[in-house]
């Protein structure tokens, strides 16, 4: 196999691409990762959510060789992180939460000289260095040095520059931070493709809408421990029940149908809360029986409904009810300032 051949996963997937047994790093006392353990399918995205300082970048620069564990141990792409790193590193890409290209040169030749860094021919490297330009809206800036790039796109060239041995398993370390939502959504498309070509990807991010958007399972880790894992749906459930939106025809019935929910006693403990700027409803449910009361409680009183509507908490409310504590849209520090 040739190394411009991307590996082709598709007859493979439901394997596992990373594998993590009780991954230990201390840092002084501080325990960045205290016992983890984490599977990645092939061929999927795995997100890795937490707060700053738990342990998120410390597991990327771990299964990237950039640090050596204290104990466990880890398998991606079939070689041990610790034991054959060198084998390990042409088969994996990594961006991290700051743009990594030399900013001397310009964005083609960042590019060319990684894929020549790689033992790409020559040809190979030009070939590549220009798919990449295109893929990332960077061509017409491909001869200019990357310091007179936007964040944005030295953050496209970084990416890029992620991809371009086709790594069968890439880290992305909080990859949209500080991104515009155009470059943003680039981003996305890019990583979705890979995946559809066979890649697998472990992404860390604070980004609710980022998880949910590219995540095909999630895993919360908070002060060196996993503490949740899951499908979005499924951790989502764990929370708490559904919400059922109702609303009116006539929006000035808001307040009389809360009121007569309150008063059948089927508001549940957090109580039915009308919000007039969305002329909607909103009814924590626990149960079907609950949700098919309230229902048929409006129609007994002769309410008109326009549209009904259930809901899981969203991302952000799973996050502070596992983690204890909201989420953040700020960079993980880095484990050299804080352990983290």
């Amino acid at each position: 196999m040739g190394p411009m051949t991307r590996i082709d996963k598709k007859s493979r997937r439901g394997g596992t691409a990373v594998e993590v047994r009780g991954l230990v790093k201390h840092y002084g006392e501080t325990k960045a990762l205290d016992g983890v353990d984490l599977d990645v399918r092939e061929g999927t995205v795995l997100g890795v959510l937490g707060p700053n300082g738990a342990g998120k970048t410390t597991l990327v620069r771990i299964l990237s060789t950039l640090v050596i564990p204290d104990a466990g141990h880890a398998v991606v792409a079939g070689f041990d992180v610790v034991r054959q790193p060198r084998q390990l590193r042409r088969t994996i890409g990594l961006t991290g939460q700051y743009a990594s290209v030399d900013e001397k040169l310009s964005g083609w030749e960042n590019l060319y000289m990684i894929g020549r860094l790689l033992d790409l021919p020559r040809k190979s490297a030009r070939a590549r260095a220009d798919e990449l330009l295109e893929r990332f809206s960077l061509t017409e800036a491909a001869r200019r040095p990357a310091m007179d790039y936007s964040g944005g796109m030295r953050r496209r060239l970084d990416l890029a520059a992620s991809m371009i041995g086709s790594p069968s398993v890439l880290y992305l370390d909080e990859p949209t931070t500080g991104l515009d939502p155009r470059t943003r959504n680039e981003v996305w498309d890019e990583v979705r493709r890979m995946v559809a070509e066979g890649a697998t990807v472990l992404l860390t991010t604070q980004y609710m809408e980022e998880a949910e958007q590219l995540a095909d399972e999630l895993t919360v880790i908070d002060k060196g421990k996993i503490i949740a894992r899951g499908g979005v749906d499924e951790l989502k459930a764990k929370v708490g029940g559904r919400t059922l939106h109702i609303r009116p025809s006539d929006p000035g019935q808001l307040a009389a149908m809360a009121q007569a929910i309150r008063e059948a006693g089927l508001d549940g403990t957090a109580g039915a809360q009308a919000v007039p700027d969305e002329g909607l409803l909103y009814v924590p449910i626990l149960s079907d029986e609950q949700l098919t009361a309230v229902i048929g409680l409006l129609g007994t009183r002769g309410f008109s409904l326009a549209h009904v509507a259930t809901a899981l908490p969203s991302l952000d409310e799973v996050f502070l009810a596992i983690t204890g504590e909201k989420s953040s849209h700020t960079t993980d520090t880095t484990p050299e300032e804080v352990a983290a």
